[in-house]
């Protein structure tokens, strides 16, 4: 699969178990490391974790499997690293904190319904 069906496997198994405010960000013209971040958060620490465990399901059925998983025990900011994505699953309050969404700010941003 190219990378952006990838993108879009990764917010579609967010959707399934209730994330909120579903971004896919196309890093391609920003750096070589990453093409896409997707981004998304829950209000608890269980649905964070729900929703990575989902991502990481519904991309093993795809036959990619996380390269890396970062923050699963915390339950508060998950990275799933797919190579060409990168999965970020967090709680609501860390998002606001960090927000890549800012950092980013350059890239191409698509809200994903939920």
């Amino acid at each position: 699969m190219k990378p952006f069906q990838n993108a879009q496997v990764i917010a579609n198994a967010a959707i399934e178990k209730k994330a909120h405010e579903i971004v896919i960000m196309d890093m391609q013209e920003l750096t070589p490391i990453v093409d896409f971040h997707i981004i998304c958060d829950a209000s608890n620490k269980k649905q964070v974790q729900a929703i990575a465990d989902n991502i990481s399901d519904k991309m093993n059925e795809t036959g990619y499997a996380p390269l890396r998983t970062e923050g699963y025990r915390e339950g508060r900011w998950i990275l799933l690293d797919f190579g060409a994505c990168v999965a970020h699953v967090f709680h609501s309050e860390d998002r606001k904190f960090y927000d890549i969404e800012g950092l980013w700010n350059d890239a191409k941003f698509e809200r994903v319904a939920e």
